[in-house]
């Protein structure tokens, strides 16, 4: 397994630390709802090239560590992590909303 993004023969090693909470801070992520909350996030990430290198879903907050391609700003990560696994939750869990 390779570490780190190469970009014209120059290793970048760029580590976010991501952080969103569910509204209000309601303790939703439990249960079914966490492992699909997880399994959501891995697939996103795995779609987008970011490599997950610790994460975890909490009763109310959901904290990872990732590195991304370095022409990938965290706003843009999060915009794609959190919309696709936001909607995607919603359709399969309709009384979150």
């Amino acid at each position: 397994m390779k570490k780190g993004n190469f970009v014209n023969f120059v290793k970048i090693l760029e580590l976010d630390n991501l952080v969103w909470v569910t509204k209000y801070r309601y303790k939703i992520l439990t249960g079914d709802i966490a492992e699909r909350v997880r399994a959501m996030v891995r697939q996103v990430c795995e779609t987008f090239e970011i490599r997950i290198v610790s994460g975890v879903v909490s009763k109310d907050h959901v904290h990872i560590l990732a590195s991304a391609p370095p022409n990938m700003a965290p706003s843009e990560i999060m915009r794609r992590i959190k919309g696709n696994t936001a909607s995607r939750l919603f359709e399969e869990f309709p009384h979150l909303k």
